[in-house]
């Protein structure tokens, strides 16, 4: 039978903590109606009371979880799903969730401006009540005791006064697919659309304790079995989503930022090709991108460009630029493919620096005049398609979309056609080979795979639809210079950045990488101080996924497998109440 006086890190009775964690919460949200500050100097304006502004936001909404999660400890019915796996650790990161973002607004006040004397009373009533939740979810124990012994003296009882769960229509679970779809829009595009630093950050603390509450309440993988279900109609309400974006803004910098992310998480799938399919390291991968932009530069009628009266329609430079690429794959690959691991990845890093090196050389007097050296190719015109002028403004429906908006829209056809190939790619014969020879090559080599011919597949495709890419990125940034396509940088894209990308958002799955390409290029977007440190920024984010998630944060199946114990994954096996009984109640029934 479960210990029912077990009790959490602060020793208080278990209605007590619960009540603490509902007061808090309310009193935490509350909080956010008051002036935390006298001076509109910091930035979001904290002075005015009755509404909340700025970083109060995220207090206000950090609260309202906290309390939702509270009530839901309570056994009321209409909130009872928001905790599928019966433990407290979601209430427990909640309440750390609006701490930390209550505390850090705190802190950045007094920092900038001059000391403590700069809050208001209500800056210390958020600060205590912010508190407050964090005592009420330490002082309970790590499971969910009352819920769980509920369950089992029914399940003593009379095992089958249990019902199994009950699977939701197809019609609802595209309710729920559409009403996820809609809320991801909305945070992705608030995180864009933040104006300063300290309210970036300030997002980030919510999301990441947001995200991370619902992964240990269980909704994440009960999602997820959702998702698996209706794999099409989740992937057509993810583009549907991603068209809708260019709608939501009002400034053409967002799209700006946003066209940049689709080109970079297009190239880091193409990388994810080679590293999570096929397990080959390619640590000069942005060598192809670069040959895609230049072989784009060249013939799109650029003045500068040597072949300046050579001008191809969009369709015929994009595919000219990704067969380039994949020339210049199969060229590389050939002769050093029968490599692997650690030797692999220097000839591929030697390659890349060959590519910078050699296109920085090509300006007519250290060698042929092809690239116009470290002046690159200027000049690129927009792209003109079907008699729409992407680097002009245009009107469609009430909304004005401009130069960046369109290159968006653009970019996430070309993702729908990277996607679809990838996918196809993964779920074939040669997709199943590549994880054959990621796995184990001796052992895939004995079964009759052609080790050598399978990775050159892969590496042809990847650069291929890395030079796709870099088609488009030429004529967003109107030039293409040899400056950054090298290892790593300050900026993206870098070979870094794309490997990066592809490990820390989760290798071999889709959306990973774009989710990798977003994180690594909005952090330094939004965080001026991290564009000279982004290597060392990297570095610990990597070092930390290594350690808490090494599989990457949207998960492959088989690499949970490989990384952790069964009774590790998603959610523990003792708590998986919603799907059948826990192991406790099995003993006990036995």
């Amino acid at each position: 039978m479960t210990d029912t006086t077990t009790r959490g890190l602060i020793p208080l009775p278990l209605s007590a903590a619960r009540a603490l964690l509902l007061a808090g919460g309310i009193a935490t949200a509350a909080s956010t109606f008051l002036a935390w500050t006298w001076t509109a100097e910091f930035p979001g304006d904290l002075t005015v009371t009755g509404y909340p502004g700025g970083l109060q936001w995220l207090t206000f909404i950090a609260g309202v979880l906290t309390a939702l999660f509270a009530l839901s400890s309570y056994g009321i019915r209409a909130l009872s799903g928001l905790i599928p796996a019966r433990n407290n650790a979601p209430l427990v990161l909640t309440a750390l969730g609006g701490f930390g973002v209550t505390w850090y607004t705190i802190i950045s006040i007094a920092a900038e401006l001059g000391g403590l004397a700069n809050l208001e009373p209500g800056g210390w009533i958020a600060a205590i009540a912010s508190l407050l939740p964090v005592i009420g979810a330490l002082a309970l124990p790590e499971r969910d005791v009352a819920n769980t012994d509920a369950l089992l003296r029914a399940y003593l009882a009379k095992p089958d006064n249990i019902p199994a769960p009950q699977p939701l229509s197809p019609w609802l679970e595209r309710a729920v697919i559409t009403i996820v779809t809609i809320i991801g829009l909305a945070v992705f595009t608030y995180g864009i659309d933040t104006e300063y630093g300290e309210l970036f950050i300030g997002y980030l603390i919510v999301v990441v304790f947001a995200v991370w509450a619902m992964h240990t309440a269980g909704l994440i993988d009960r999602f997820s079995r959702i998702v698996a279900h209706n794999r099409s109609f989740t992937l057509a309400m993810g583009f549907a989503a991603a068209i809708a974006f260019p709608f939501t803004q009002t400034d053409d910098h967002y799209a700006n930022i946003g066209v940049n992310i689709l080109i970079f998480g297009t190239v880091a799938l193409g990388l994810n090709i080679v590293v999570g399919l096929a397990g080959l390291l390619d640590l000069g991968y942005v060598a192809f991108l670069g040959v895609g932009a230049y072989t784009a530069a060249l013939v799109s009628g650029s003045e500068f460009s040597t072949f300046s009266g050579v001008h191809f329609p969009f369709w015929a430079a994009a595919l000219t630029g990704a067969a380039a690429s994949l020339i210049f794959g199969v060229l590389i690959g050939a002769p050093t493919l029968r490599l692997r691991g650690d030797y692999l990845a220097i000839v591929t890093l030697g390659f890349g620096e060959i590519f910078r090196i050699a296109v920085n050389n090509m300006d007519g007097d250290s060698g042929p005049d092809i690239t116009n050296g470290p002046n690159g190719i200027p000049s690129i015109p927009d792209l003109n398609l079907l008699g729409f002028n992407l680097g002009e403004a245009h009107d469609i429906g009430g909304f004005t979309l401009g130069r960046f908006a369109n290159y968006y829209l653009l970019m996430v056809l070309i993702m729908a056609i990277v996607v679809l190939v990838y996918t196809r790619a993964a779920d074939s014969r040669i997709g199943r080979s590549w994880i054959a020879i990621r796995e184990d090559e001796t052992a895939a080599t004995a079964m009759g795979i052609n080790g050598f011919r399978v990775k050159l597949i892969a590496f042809a495709l990847g650069a291929a639809l890395a030079g796709l890419a870099g088609t488009v990125s030429a004529h967003v940034t109107y030039s293409v210079v040899p400056t950054p396509y090298q290892f790593a940088g300050s900026t993206p894209p870098n070979s870094a950045f794309l490997l990066a990308a592809v490990v820390l958002g989760g290798m071999g799955t889709v959306a990973g990488p774009i989710l990798g390409a977003a994180l690594l290029y909005l952090l330094p977007e939004k965080l001026v101080f991290l564009q000279d440190k982004s290597l060392l920024a990297f570095g610990i984010a990597l070092i930390l996924l290594m350690r808490f998630r090494p599989e990457g944060i949207i998960a492959n199946r088989r690499r949970q497998l490989e990384f952790h114990e069964t009774g590790q994954l998603d959610v523990p096996d003792t708590t998986t109440l919603s799907d059948e009984p826990p192991a406790a109640v099995t003993k006990a029934g036995a």
